[in-house]
């Protein structure tokens, strides 16, 4: 028998319902064991009798007989206990910092439970009788706890066994029958249950705030790992506009010190040939000096009569009165200066405007047109990419979504962040681009102008650029081939932009979009084939 109850466990010998090793174990009809005073006393207070294991229900309270062969098993085991303990080393019973049996005389044992009633803890051999003898039995036995004076009411000497939520606080029985005879009061367990609830309320609730904080960590860390990425970007664009205009400042210097150069090899080649030209004229004189001064000592009176009127003072040479050897043109630095700041300025530009179009073409998205606003002399491809203008009026039915008008919207709306299409205008006369917003009006005539809902620019016949809706022309250097529009909604900016040569064209700013806002085209009237050509929305590598 020793041999058998040694391969189980304590859990083996637990009651389900006190969770002790069994005392006076009996079995009822389905066949599990209880304490005979732990099933009783739960009957009696449910008022039904069922299986707190199974759930079964009997009809009739069930004659309760305390089972021999469980019992003696359970006692077979209280005794193997025993022995283990009495012969382990004394170092196990040492204080260990837990609570301690108060009735061990020499080793103190851990505790196993502590009574409320007799306010004192006991080991495992010392609270046998509290689960055999009926009377101890019914005391109020709790996990080892230290300060049991503490558990006990000290004007009555009984367990702190109710709570009195009139004055919050702990009290014992006859604390309900005297001083706190009118307050409500409420078993501790009650007040433990509404208490634990409140706590797991409140632990939820901070749960619930770890997590908040710990999603705001992470959209911190987003937004400093997007403003470094923005960072490394707006330095790589510095870099890149700086290196720009620092290598133009040193093609100006070099430019400027070549024309010098050059200016002065002209002015050193000119002086060389003056001087040539002179030598030459030298040893023509030179030569003419020596005939000369040859004559005048001869002595000769008739030989020199009759050469002297044959004689010309000196050869035929040119007249150097008016020669002049003419410094290189004067270059002021100021002026050099300001030819350098108006090309820096044009170079600033088309370098920051390269850098914006750039920017911009990171937030390029997928745009199709939507056919329910097409007006119905519009065609449209099947793949919602082209829009042109036809001669025949398709049968499509009315509705308040579709333009009278030359008009269509993109499918795709957008009423935050940004957002960036392209779109091909080659061989077009006239054609109308932008954004619009959801409430605009789509029947009879459309002035395109932000207090109607549209931020738009337009080509008019083949070479007028101008702000739609209004009579501000655009200048532009370049007739577009395609043309990029950008937004951001919250920054309230619609911009174009002429791609190939990376210009900007226009940009309205300050807008106060309230709405959602759809891409707007309108290819105008074919003109009798002249521009008939259709307006195509690129397909961008970044889109998604």
């Amino acid at each position: 028998m020793a041999a058998a109850s040694s391969l189980l466990s304590e859990d083996h010998f637990l009651c389900s319902i006190c969770l002790d090793v069994f005392a006076e174990p009996v079995t009822v009809p389905c066949g599990h064991n209880f304490c005979k005073s732990c099933i009783t006393e739960l009957w009696d207070a449910n008022g039904q009798c069922k299986c707190p294991m199974c759930d079964k229900s009997f009809d009739r309270r069930p004659a309760l007989y305390v089972n021999t062969f469980v019992s003696e098993i359970v006692s077979q085991f209280r005794l193997s206990v025993q022995n283990q303990n009495n012969s382990s080393s004394e170092e196990h019973y040492v204080n260990t910092g837990d609570v301690l049996c108060d009735l061990c005389a020499e080793t103190k044992r851990d505790a196993l439970k502590s009574c409320l009633v007799c306010l004192a803890s006991y080991c495992e051999t010392h609270l046998e009788p509290h689960r055999r003898v009926a009377g101890l039995r019914r005391h109020k036995l709790i996990d080892p706890v230290e300060n049991l004076e503490g558990r006990v009411c000290t004007k009555h000497e009984r367990p702190l066994e109710m709570f009195c939520k009139t004055d919050q606080m702990c009290v014992c029985q006859f604390c309900t029958e005297s001083d706190h005879k009118l307050h409500h009061i409420v078993p501790l367990e009650e007040e433990y249950g509404g208490r634990m609830a409140e706590l797991g309320a409140t632990e939820a609730e901070v749960r619930q705030m770890i997590q908040e904080r710990r999603l705001k960590i992470e959209q911190i860390e987003q937004s400093v790992k997007l403003s470094r990425e923005d960072a490394d970007r707006r330095t790589a664009e510095s870099v890149q506009v700086f290196t720009a205009l620092i290598q133009s400042v040193q093609r100006s210097l070099a430019e400027r010190i070549d024309t010098i150069q050059e200016e002065q090899k002209t002015t050193e080649a000119q002086a060389e040939g003056f001087v040539r030209e002179l030598e030459e004229e030298i040893l023509k004189l030179t030569k003419r000096s020596a005939e000369l001064q040859q004559l005048s000592r001869s002595g000769d009176h008739l030989q020199f009569l009759r050469s002297f009127p044959s004689l010309n003072p000196a050869p035929p040479t040119k007249d150097w009165t008016e020669v002049r050897v003419h410094p290189s043109p004067e270059r002021p630095i100021r002026r050099a200066l300001a030819q350098l700041e108006e090309t820096l300025s044009k170079e600033t530009e088309r370098l920051c405007v390269h850098a914006e179009l750039k920017r911009a073409q990171q937030y390029a998205v997928d745009v199709t047109l939507d056919p329910e606003t097409a007006n119905p002399h519009l065609i449209l491809s099947d793949d919602g990419k082209q829009v042109s203008h036809g001669d025949v009026r398709r049968n499509l039915p009315d509705s308040e979504t579709r333009f009278s008008c030359l008009s269509v919207l993109g499918k795709q709306s957008f009423s935050s962040g940004r957002f960036y299409y392209e779109v091909q205008v080659t061989g077009k006369t006239n054609w109308i681009l932008g954004v619009a917003r959801e409430s605009i009006s789509r029947a009879g005539n459309i002035t395109w102008t932000p207090a109607n809902g549209f931020w738009c620019v337009r080509l008019m016949n083949e070479t007028g650029y101008e702000v739609a809706g209004s009579s501000a022309h655009l200048s532009l250097k370049s007739k577009p081939q395609k043309v990029g529009v950008f937004v951001d909604y919250e920054e309230g900016l619609v911009s174009f932009y002429e791609t190939d040569a990376s210009a900007l064209i226009h940009s309205f700013t300050g807008c106060n979009f309230t709405e959602k806002l759809y891409p707007y085209f309108s290819p105008c009237h074919n003109c009798d084939g002249k521009n008939s050509s259709p307006l195509i929305i690129c397909s961008l590598g970044n889109t998604e």
